[in-house]
C-alpha cells in the first residue's frame, strides 16, 4: 500500500520518524537506578547510557545530510531502522555497563537517520503553508514523548524489567521499515552529483553562510535552549528546592510539553487564516522573554512562586510551538537542493544548546531557587531574539528579495 502525502497514514508516518529519537532518551528514564543495579554501576554511572545515546545522536548528524541530499530520505530511513534495532536487541542482552554504552552508542546513531529524515521529507514535498503546518506536526510529535514515554518505560519494567524498555525501540523500528515500502522517495536526487569530502564541505559552508538560513537555524535552537533551561531548572525547583515528590513533578512536567503541542497545534489553525511566519515568530518571542524577565524579577527578589514558574515554563513552551515549525521551515526554504545538509546542522546546533542550556542551569543552581533557570531562560530567549531580527532582518534590508 502506497502511503501518499496527504493522507493521514503519512502523518502517522511523520510522528513515528520524528518521535523515535526521543523515544530512546525519555524511556529510559524510570531505568536508571534498576540498570545500575543489574550491572553492578552506580547511578551516576549507569546515567551514562543518555550521554551515550546522545553522543551518537549528534555523531551521526552530519553523515546522514549529505548522504540524503545524494541518495535520498529512504536509505538513511531503511539505514536508521535496522540500527536501531540491532543496537536495542544488543542493549537487551548486554552483561556490562560498557557494552550497553555501547549499544546506546550505535542506537542513538541509528535513531539520528529517521528523525533527520522526517524534517527533510517536509522541505522536500511542502512549501509555505502547508510546510509549516506538516512541520508543526513534527514539533507536536516530538513532544508528546516526554509525556508518554516514561510512564510506558515503567510499565514495561513492571513486567519484565529493565530489559523490555528495549522492545520499544525495536518495534519501532520495525514498524517503520514495513511503512517505508509503502513510501516513495521525496528528494530529488541529482545522480551526476558525487559525494567527495571537498563536495560535503562546501554545501555545509552555504548553510552556514548563507544569513537566512543561519539566522533561522539559530533561532530554532535558542528557543530550545530556553525550553531545556526549564526542563532541567524546574527538577532542580519542584523536587530539590520545594521537596515536590517525582508523581508532582511529572504532572506540572507534562504542562509543558503540552504547552508546545498546544502552541504547534495554534500555528497549524494560523496558517490556514493567512497569518505569516513573522507574526507567529515575533509575538512568540516577545511572550517568552517577557514572562523570562518576570521569572528572573521574581526570583532576585526571594519569592518561591510556583505558578510564576509553571507561568514561564508554560508561556516559553507555547513560545516554541508557535516559533519552531516556522523557524525549521525558514531555513529549510533558501537551499532545497541540500535540504539534508541543511536539517542536519538544524538539529546538530539544537542539541548544542540543549546541552549548554542545561549544563548552565544545573552549575548556577543555589540550591533553593528558580534563578539559575530563569537568567539561563533569558539569555537564550534575548538570542533568539537577536537571530531573528538581527541576522535575519539584517540580510531582508540588505535584500528585499529573501522576504
Amino acid at each position: 500500500m502506497r502511503i501518499y502525502p496527504d493522507s493521514f497514514a503519512f502523518t502517522l508516518l511523520l510522528g513515528l520518524l520524528s518521535s523515535l529519537p526521543t523515544f530512546g532518551i525519555d524511556m529510559i528514564l524510570p531505568s536508571l537506578s534498576d540498570t545500575a543495579a543489574d550491572l553492578g554501576a552506580t547511578q551516576a554511572e549507569a546515567g551514562l547510557a543518555m550521554s551515550a545515546y546522545l553522543l551518537g545522536l549528534g555523531a551521526a548528524l552530519p553523515v546522514y545530510g549529505p548522504v540524503s541530499d545524494r541518495f535520498g530520505r529512504k536509505p538513511i530511513m531503511i539505514f536508521g531502522c535496522v540500527v536501531i534495532v540491532i543496537a536495542s536487541v544488543g542493549c537487551i542482552w548486554s552483561h556490562s555497563l560498557l557494552e550497553l554504552l555501547l549499544f546506546r552508542v550505535l542506537q542513538g546513531a541509528g535513531a539520528s537517520g529517521p528523525g533527520l529524515a522526517a524534517v527533510s521529507i517536509v522541505g522536500d514535498l511542502f512549501d509555505g503553508a502547508a510546510a509549516r503546518a506538516k512541520m508543526s506536526n513534527v514539533v507536536f510529535a516530538v513532544n508528546i514523548v516526554p509525556m508518554i514515554a516514561p510512564s510506558l518505560g515503567a510499565a514495561l519494567m513492571a513486567v519484565g524489567g529493565w530489559r523490555t524498555i528495549y522492545l520499544v525501540p525495536i518495534a519501532g523500528g520495525s514498524l517503520l521499515l514495513g511503512a517505508i515500502r509503502g513510501f516513495p522517495e521525496s528528494a530529488r536526487i541529482d545522480p551526476t552529483i558525487r559525494l567527495d569530502p571537498a563536495l560535503i564541505v562546501h554545501n555545509y559552508l552555504r548553510v552556514l553562510l548563507h544569513p537566512v538560513c543561519v539566522g533561522n537555524i539559530l533561532c530554532n535552537a535558542a528557543a530550545a535552549g530556553a525550553v531545556f533551561a526549564y526542563i532541567t531548572g524546574s527538577s532542580l525547583f519542584f523536587i530539590d528546592a520545594l521537596g515536590l515528590s517525582t508523581f508532582q513533578y511529572g504532572l506540572i512536567f507534562g504542562t509543558g510539553s503540552l504547552a508546545v503541542m498546544i502552541g504547534a497545534f495554534f500555528n497549524k489553525r494560523l496558517d490556514r487564516w493567512g497569518v505569516s511566519p513573522g507574526q507567529m515568530i515575533l509575538p512568540g518571542l516577545a511572550l517568552s522573554t517577557l514572562l523570562a524577565t518576570c521569572l528572573l524579577l521574581t526570583a532576585i527578589a526571594g519569592s518561591q512562586s510556583i505558578v510564576m514558574v509553571m507561568s514561564a515554563m508554560i508561556g516559553v513552551a507555547l513560545s516554541f510551538g508557535l516559533i519552531s515549525p516556522n523557524a525549521m521551515n525558514g531555513a529549510l526554504r533558501p537551499m532545497p537542493d541540500i535540504m539534508g545538509s541543511i536539517s542536519a546542522v538544524m538539529t546538530f546546533v539544537q542539541m548544542i544548546c540543549a546541552a549548554a542550556s542545561s549544563a548552565l542551569v544545573a552549575s548556577l543552581f543555589d540550591g533553593r531557587s528558580a534563578l539559575s533557570m530563569a537568567v539561563v531562560m533569558l539569555l537564550f530567549c534575548l538570542a533568539a531574539i537577536a537571530s531573528y531580527v538581527g541576522v535575519i532582518g539584517a540580510a531582508r534590508r540588505r535584500d528585499p528579495a529573501t522576504r
